[in-house]
């Protein structure tokens, strides 16, 4: 099965995650870009109820055009959220490259009795996102200049933060299934979770959190262009409402940089995650149901 991380059982109480993951810069201040990027690269081992130990530093980057001091900067934004993650950054690697890119190599550990996978969720089970979309379509807008430094900061700083605090109060609740909602958008990792748990999913819109102005964009057409690749991918296995419009068909496809966690809570653990997610001040929004039936989504 394809998960979020490689996990590798060390001994009976320990279990090795390993994952990657790095891109182009989404906001132009490089210390942000730096936190970002390290948030979504221990991601995907918090989306396994692990926990980031040992990071590598992979950077590409223009440094003969003289601009380390802005390298400088990412590594730097990429350092303080490793040190917010309880996380070591150990070394790494740079090339040389035109366009800057920037991410990390993640080593965590987990108790291999505790781990969240995708295919974890049940018939019954609500489904929990924790936090809100739309980043996708408000970046595209930012580098196209159809919105301002500060109309994109809302996004920066839900994509600079860390799933740590969604991912502890998943374990502390014996969650079993969820995954991260990044490239792939809601629906793409949505109709991965229920595909690995031959179940199906009804997700309600009017429950769905965006950021402020995604709408608004989204009907002008700012979609990038991994948005209706996503659209595409799951089109075939979606149910929509009927006279359904087609920007909000996108705006839950939009494919999310260092986006929440997707979790599928069972109804007795409602209200000990409830209680965990409260007490870390976690957000967290209820979208929708697992259902029994043959894999698909319905809208």
């Amino acid at each position: 099965m394809a998960e979020d991380a490689a996990a590798y059982l060390l001994d009976p109480d320990r279990a090795l995650l390993f994952t990657a993951d790095y891109f182009t810069p989404v906001v132009d201040d490089p210390f942000v870009y730096g936190q970002i990027a390290a948030a979504n690269a221990f991601s995907d081992v918090y989306a396994m109820g692990g926990k980031p130990a040992l990071a590598l530093n992979l950077t590409s980057f223009p440094s003969r055009q003289f601009r380390v001091d802005e390298m400088e900067k990412i590594l730097m934004g990429g350092a303080e959220k490793a040190r917010e993650a309880g996380c070591i950054v150990v070394g790494g690697h740079t090339i040389d490259d035109a366009e800057p890119k920037y991410g990390m190599a993640v080593v965590g550990f987990a108790d291999p009795r505790k781990i969240i996978s995708k295919g974890g969720a049940r018939a019954g089970d609500f489904l929990y996102l924790t936090k809100p979309l739309g980043t996708g379509i408000l970046a595209t807008a930012f580098k196209n200049d159809a919105i301002s430094e500060m109309e994109i900061s809302p996004a920066a700083a839900v994509m600079a933060k860390l799933n740590k605090e969604a991912s502890e109060s998943a374990v502390e609740a014996g969650l079993k299934g969820g995954t991260d909602v990044t490239g792939f958008g809601l629906l793409g990792h949505l109709w991965e979770m229920v595909q690995q748990a031959d179940v199906s999913a009804k997700l309600y819109f009017s429950a769905l959190p965006f950021i402020d102005g995604v709408e608004a964009l989204a009907k002008k057409e700012w979609i990038p262009g991994g948005t209706y690749a996503n659209r595409d991918l799951v089109s075939s296995h979606v149910e929509l409402a009927k006279n359904f419009p087609d920007h909000r068909f996108l705006m839950a496809a939009d494919a999310q940089t260092s986006g929440g966690l997707l979790l599928a809570v069972p109804r007795d653990k409602q209200p000990a995650f409830a209680v965990a997610m409260r007490t870390r001040g976690q957000e967290y929004w209820i979208i929708g149901e697992v259902e029994k039936g043959k894999p698909k989504i319905i809208i």
